[in-house]
């Protein structure tokens, strides 16, 4: 009989990820037979065509979500997964794949919305808001009681030092990455704080890159930008970017979800070719590909590792993003739809779930290969949680709350 080998890493600041990083998608406005169609829900017709769910972009999302729970629960696998493989450590990616498709599908979405008008900056806002606030907050009330109760009956949640009391209002506020101290709880929420920053700024962003005449003049000025963001966080915070703590992620979010926006503006001018989008698209997955065995850690700097990484993503986003969906596939489809709440739920899951199976084998012995069991077990709990919070709280909220912000 084998007892539990673990075997302890030290935790980078900032390397657990997120975000919208999951772009939760708002339920369709109904339809209304020959009659105009609300100005402020309004999409242009060619966006319309071109938006269509079930490709490479959603399939993108889907696994980038299992990634994220597959970093975060791979911190309680019986043996620490980095020391298999460098990738396992590599759950930052997944969060700037998440804020920077964020920047690029509102922008494909909503972008001549915003330009015309026809949606308000306020309106905008109110309306991204409302699809992640409640979501959050359901969440993390069920967190709160769940550690309460764990208190009341005598022991701790797992690993209790992520739940301090006074910093729950901050994160309920979703203000937590503004420079407020909050490392607990629903952990990768410091992502939704960040965009609900990027979407009050989002209109203004597409004002801005809809002056821009040349379309590939524009991931230079997103690559400008991450690269002045980058010099301000080693300047002020003394980390680069993905290092940041989870309190400043407002300032990693930003440049990500800019980059995201200058892509959707130049798909929007039908740069570049669909050849070019093809080439884009499989040489930043062959370069994400090459770059993961690499130490970053162990390299001179870590924009050595960081600069190829980031700039595959870009490409993955903009060759993905150009080219037409021509063969949607339903459960990728609805992998990615699941995709929001599997992220929100999967740490709530993961508190429940790991409290009971950390305590089993605190008090008997139990053979290394039934803990591998046990931890492969967790996934598929995190999925069929995630499909049951989607189908019965977060939608029903969300067919309730969005036509009320489109009237």
């Amino acid at each position: 009989m084998a007892n539990r080998v673990t075997v302890p890493l030290p935790q980078i600041p900032g390397q657990i990820p997120v975000s919208e990083l999951l772009v939760p998608t708002e339920p369709p406005a109904p339809a209304v037979e020959r009659g105009p169609v609300a100005p402020e829900a309004a999409v242009p017709a060619r966006s319309e065509r071109e938006i269509v769910r079930g490709g490479a972009l959603d399939f993108l999302r889907f696994l980038a979500s299992l990634l994220i729970v597959l970093y975060h629960y791979g911190a309680e696998s019986p043996i620490r997964l980095e020391l298999f493989a460098q990738v396992f450590s590599r759950g930052f990616l997944a969060t700037d794949f998440f804020l920077m498709l964020s920047g690029y599908v509102l922008g494909r979405a909503y972008g001549p919305s915003t330009l015309s008008g026809r949606l308000s900056p306020a309106r905008f806002w109110a309306r991204r808001a409302a699809r992640v606030w409640p979501g959050h907050l359901v969440v993390l009330a069920m967190l709160a009681l769940l550690v309460l109760t764990l208190n009341l009956i005598g022991t701790d949640a797992h690993k209790p030092s992520r739940f301090i009391w006074s910093e729950l209002p901050a994160q309920a506020l979703l203000i937590h990455a503004w420079g407020f101290p909050s490392d607990g709880w629903n952990l990768p929420s410091w992502s939704l704080s960040a965009l609900i920053v990027c979407y009050a700024l989002f209109p203004f962003f597409w004002r801005a890159v809809d002056k821009v005449r040349r379309p590939w003049i524009l991931p230079l000025i997103g690559a400008a930008v991450m690269g002045g963001f980058e010099v301000l966080a080693r300047a002020v915070f003394h980390h680069p970017l993905p290092d940041l703590q989870f309190q400043y992620g407002v300032v990693r979010a930003l440049p990500l979800f800019a980059l995201g926006v200058c892509l959707a503006r130049a798909v929007d001018m039908r740069w570049p070719s669909e050849a070019m989008a093809r080439i884009l698209l499989w040489g930043g997955v062959a370069v994400l590909v090459v770059t993961q065995p690499l130490d970053r850690y162990a390299l001179p700097d870590e924009w050595i590792f960081d600069v190829p990484s980031l700039a595959a993503i870009a490409a993955i986003v903009l060759g993905a993003g150009r080219l037409p969906v021509k063969r949607p596939r339903k459960w990728i489809e609805e992998g990615a739809k699941l995709s929001f709440a599997l992220f929100i739920t999967h740490i709530f899951v993961g508190v429940a779930y790991w409290s009971v199976v950390h305590r089993l084998i605190e008090t008997r012995p139990i053979d290394i290969r039934l803990q591998w069991v046990m931890w492969v077990a967790g996934f598929p709990l995190a999925y069929g949680a995630a499909w049951l919070f989607h189908t019965f709280i977060d939608q029903p909220l969300q067919n309730r709350l969005q036509p009320l912000l489109r009237k």
